[in-house]
């Protein structure tokens, strides 16, 4: 299993609610990357996506597309072909550096709300040490939060016992201040499938767990490696 696909793909359908529906282009992949249509009355938004086969027609059923967002440094992603496709501009939060230059879309840049979407946006880490960057988006009506990396469903980012993981650079400093003030009915990540039942109690677990169960995550992963 490749920890990164490109090339041809169909992608896997996952996280659909009323206000939205999010997909695994590469389902085969190790890091499960996640990209989520986002629909709101300003329009569908498309965060963080990964381009595959049929998607068009999977999101064309909540509307035409508004706008693409990058909320993490690092996913770039499809973005710009994405965003050119639907003759739409690529956004990113005003504070983001070292992303513009390297899209070649027509970039828009948004502040604490991403347009009219009634998504506030918060910095969830904005660090040089490691480099992140990283904008998270929560809707207080339909309580959905939106994580791009932080925390994750993906195998890597979990030990056996978790349902959502901090992510593993992250273990032994959670970004608890960001986002431990949220109660989200479901969490959308940027890598793997969302949560959708018990959110929030899931949330605290991650956060109050995660220095705690770092050495079972690390010992899994090494297995991992060592068993490959």
């Amino acid at each position: 299993m490749p920890m990164k696909a490109a090339g041809s793909t169909a992608l896997r359908e996952i996280d659909r609610f009323e206000g939205g529906v999010g997909w695994i282009a590469y389902p085969d992949e190790t890091m499960e990357r996640a990209s989520h249509a986002l629909a709101t009355d300003d329009g569908v938004w498309l965060v963080d996506p990964v381009d595959a086969d049929g998607l068009d027609d999977l999101i064309a059923e909540f509307g035409g597309v508004a706008g693409v967002a990058v909320c993490l440094d690092r996913h770039k992603r499809d973005a710009a072909a994405i965003a050119a496709r639907h003759d739409v501009a690529v956004h990113i939060p005003e504070w983001m550096t070292g992303v513009e230059s390297k899209l070649d879309a027509t970039v828009k840049r948004f502040g604490d709300q991403l347009g009219e979407t009634g998504y506030r946006t918060f910095v969830v880490r904005d660090s040089s040490v490691p480099p992140w960057q990283e904008a998270g988006l929560y809707n207080p009506d339909t309580g959905t939060l939106v994580v791009p990396e932080s925390v994750g469903t993906a195998s890597y980012f979990v030990t056996d016992t978790e349902q959502l993981g901090v992510h593993p650079m992250l273990r032994l400093f959670p970004p608890k201040r960001a986002l431990e003030s949220y109660a989200p009915e479901r969490i959308l990540v940027g890598h793997g499938d969302g949560i959708h039942e018990n959110a929030s109690r899931i949330l605290r677990d991650a956060l109050d767990g995660s220095r705690g169960r770092t050495p079972a995550l690390y010992g899994k992963t090494l297995k991992s490696l060592i068993t490959r």
